[in-house]
């Protein structure tokens, strides 16, 4: 989903993102269950959660495709309850799997979002978007020729058409082979390089740690943690092997949080 963006943007020092105390329950399953966090305005934060965590619900409200039970979420400054239309032009969402048309080029695809969009001259705004992702010799290419990762870097372009200042990445990589994630990641950074504000959720811990200025950990609906990779790593005792200090990964701090909070429940919520 990409809406058009006007250029008005509130004149704000506040955060790009803010979420406190969400929650969101299908029936008698609870999703969220008072989730905060605040992301930084043109920063890559990254929401890192085993499928089923929650991700994909925190996104959803947060791009006024569903509605919290609770708590309060803001995207450039519009609520997103109050005020999604605002919201709604300021944003863009890419979901789990590319939305390409195959049989249009990459450039025809393009050119089409623009034109729905609007926004004059369409194709001077699809030619810069395929040099922008390194799409300009395969532009006009039919899709169906692409590899994986270029056609999620050609979903990630046509999310940028009007120049949204917030983008939500579901689960970018999903079933690209290693060449893929790592076009896919060299266009996330650069993203942010050039001030777009981006959330990311992965179940991938090596693409929050290559990726992300600031990492959340979602476990049965809640954040357990939240910081950078230098402060997570924190959490857990260096290993001591042979006089050398071995830091831990993010790998070592996701299982031992996520398995901690597992036996806790198990001991004791659950009984």
């Amino acid at each position: 989903m990409n809406v058009r963006d006007t250029g008005e943007r509130p004149m704000t020092t506040q955060p790009a993102i803010r979420v406190q105390g969400l929650q969101k329950s299908y029936k008698a399953l609870e999703v969220l269950r008072g989730v905060d966090f605040d992301v930084e305005r043109g920063s890559i934060f990254a929401l890192l959660g085993s499928n089923g965590a929650g991700k994909t619900t925190v996104v959803k409200i947060l791009s006024t495709l569903l509605k919290a039970d609770a708590g309060t979420a803001g995207v450039n400054g519009f609520d997103v309850a109050t005020q999604a239309a605002d919201v709604r032009e300021s944003i863009s969402l890419t979901g789990q799997f590319a939305a390409v048309d195959e049989i249009l080029s990459g450039r025809e695809n393009l050119v089409l979002v623009a034109r729905l969009r609007h926004l004059e001259g369409p194709g001077r705004i699809a030619d810069d978007l395929l040099a922008r992702f390194s799409l300009t010799d395969a532009g006009a290419r039919r899709v169906s020729t692409y590899s994986g990762g270029m056609r999620r870097r050609l979903d990630i372009a046509m999310s940028l058409v009007g120049n949204p200042s917030v983008i939500f990445l579901d689960e970018p990589t999903t079933g690209l082979d290693p060449e893929g994630r790592l076009e896919v990641w060299q266009a996330i950074r650069e993203l942010a390089g050039q001030g777009t504000t981006v959330l990311l959720t992965t179940q991938y811990l090596d693409e929050a740690e290559q990726l992300a200025d600031r990492i959340a950990i979602l476990h049965e609906g809640r954040i357990i943690v939240n910081g950078t990779l230098a402060e997570l790593k924190q959490l857990l005792p260096p290993a001591k092997r042979e006089y050398v200090e071995k830091q831990p990964t993010l790998e070592d701090v996701f299982l031992a949080l996520v398995g901690a909070r597992k036996d806790t429940t198990s001991t004791g919520e659950r009984r």
